[in-house]
């Protein structure tokens, strides 16, 4: 049952890693594989739950005077099911429930115009000044908001103003580089540091100065050499000639009306970590307050504009309709069959076997960061924080070899690190970030010249990075 686990995991994980190919949508197979895998775990589970959880179970049972009397396999089903299942639950929907909340707020900016305010600063014609704009803006703009937003809001942008196909895919690539690299070093930036810090691996103003230097060299590094590639001035300047359409929202809203939600949105996403850090209260609430307040005040001014249609008005019900679900049912099912394999002691294992094959976390961490090129990012996290557990400091007293288990207290270099590599290491290959899969979806970059012209800049930045973070750790 363990091995049959482990192939119905590994075969689910091609087909996500293929989904282009075989045109199955990966959160179908998300889903399948993680609710089979808890299927099966539950009539796994009385061979080893003694081996794998003893210490739990002996507690569940402890608090739980009434299952005392009942069979063995009644007493472990209970478990799995009001203990482990509950549990794994509990932790996925602090993040999902956060995630919900943070898509909201990008979509009400983007439909009322609010990045507006970024786009309008962008009016140079020279191409290799636009280039290192283009790129600094987006590194610090996916800081706030999602990658996969940050990649359209500004490939939408040079759509405009860059006519030549090749060279438009160099600011492109660039912009898939910088929203990567941008979303590594922030708790928000990127699905992968939200899960670690959600989860309470890492604290927010910890991994922003442990990681921003490694992200931002991961980026000039690339950029430096790209930079060459281009030369002399665009025939017109981005912004030129550009007028609202007068049967769209934003031809009705006021630059004040713009203003006020895009600097709400942005207040809210940015002040989840202080949320979370003066009430102790999970990141959520404070974004899903944050909405609330956001969709209090459009109600407000779309009840002034009396005089607008109401089909052009874009109320937050209407946004909640515009939800990409899918991918919130493919996070679900990722992280319910992660926990399926943590549960059943197989991630435990291949901790152990990486431990034994792998020198030091940091191989450990560049590894899987490789890897993320080629498989989605998220369920590898998801594989790692499963493989190495959280430790507390009353464990870390009780273990053989303390030092080495220092690495995965909160904050400890291991959260860090894996961090960079996971959401840097995407860039590698195309097809290894959200952000690479939506451009070529825009723009028809094929795989082929992405491996050509860019793998090698993304794989020369990611190690530079990485040496980077080593080099401030023996400095600091």
């Amino acid at each position: 049952m363990i091995y049959f686990m482990i192939v119905v995991f590994l075969l689910g994980y091609i087909s996500i890693a293929m989904e282009h190919t075989i045109k199955i949508n990966k959160a179908s197979i998300a889903l399948f594989i993680g609710m089979l895998l808890w299927v099966v775990y539950i009539y796994l589970a009385p061979s080893i739950v003694h081996s794998v959880s003893s210490e739990n179970f002996t507690d569940f049972l402890y608090h739980n005077d009434t299952l005392k009397q009942l069979p063995f396999k009644e007493q472990v089903r209970s478990f799995v099911v009001n203990h482990q299942l509950l549990e794994a639950i509990g932790d996925i929907s602090e993040t999902l429930l956060f995630l919900i909340g943070a898509m909201t707020v990008v979509e009400v900016i983007d439909v009322h115009g609010g990045f507006n305010f970024i786009t309008n600063w962008i009016v140079t014609r020279k191409r290799r000044k636009l280039l290192w704009l283009v790129a600094l803006i987006t590194f610090f703009l996916s800081a706030v908001l999602d990658n996969l937003t940050t990649t359209i809001v500004m490939v939408m942008l040079i759509r405009k103003i860059v006519n030549d196909t090749r060279e438009r895919w160099i600011f492109c690539s660039m912009i898939v580089l910088a929203a990567n690299s941008g979303g590594a070093w922030s708790p928000i930036g990127d699905i992968t540091t939200i899960m670690l810090w959600v989860k309470g691996n890492i604290t927010s103003i910890s991994i922003i100065k442990s990681i921003f230097l490694p992200s931002l060299v991961s980026l000039l590094v690339p950029l430096f050499i790209a930079q060459y590639w281009l030369k002399g001035k665009l025939p017109t300047s981005p912004n030129e000639n550009y007028m609202e359409d007068s049967n769209s929202l934003n031809y009705y809203l006021t630059p004040l009306n713009r203003f006020i939600v895009f600097v709400s949105g942005i207040s809210i996403l940015i002040l989840a970590p202080v949320f979370k850090a003066v009430t102790g209260l999970p990141p959520f609430v404070g974004v899903l307050l944050g909405v609330s307040i956001l969709w209090i005040y459009t109600e407000i001014m779309y009840n002034h504009k009396k005089y607008m249609s109401e089909t052009i008005k874009v109320r937050v019900s209407r946004i909640f309709q515009r939800l990409d679900i899918s991918t919130l049912m493919f996070f679900l099912g990722i992280l319910l069959a992660v926990d399926a394999l943590a549960n059943a002691g197989i991630l435990m294992s291949l901790s152990g076997f990486m431990t034994t094959h792998l020198p030091n976390i940091y191989a450990q961490s560049i590894s899987i960061g490789v890897l993320s090129s080629l498989f989605d990012n998220v369920p590898l996290l998801a594989a790692a924080m499963g493989m190495y557990p959280l430790v507390n400091e009353s464990l870390l007293a009780t273990v053989a070899n303390p030092e080495y288990m220092q690495n995965f207290v909160v904050d400890g270099n291991f959260w860090h690190f894996i961090a960079y590599c996971v959401g840097t290491g995407g860039s590698i290959l195309l097809i290894g970030s959200a952000a690479g899969v939506i451009l070529m979806g825009i723009e028809r970059i094929t795989f082929v010249w992405y491996l050509k012209r860019i793998s090698l800049l993304a794989l020369v930045g990611y190690l530079c990075g990485a040496g980077i973070y080593m080099l401030q750790l023996l400095v600091f």
